[in-house]
């Protein structure tokens, strides 16, 4: 029998709470940082394009052969 006051059936509510929806990790860049920029080498300073596809820090420094970190 329905109540009248908006709520519905037992159980069928709004859904609300933990797990229902928003973008999480993904909004803060989570999955990478884009295809654009550069790779720069810590040490000493030296810059690469980055490429697409290839993380920065699995390209070594062309300069002193540093790891290379993104921009």
């Amino acid at each position: 029998m329905p109540r009248g006051d908006g709520t519905g059936p037992r159980g069928k509510g709004a859904r609300t709470g933990r797990g229902m929806g928003g973008a999480g990790m993904r909004s803060k860049g989570g999955r990478g940082s884009g295809p654009g920029g550069n790779c720069v080498c810590p040490s000493c300073g030296e810059t690469a394009p980055h490429e697409m596809g290839t993380p920065c820090n699995t390209m070594k420094c062309p300069n002193c052969g540093a790891v290379m970190t993104r921009e």
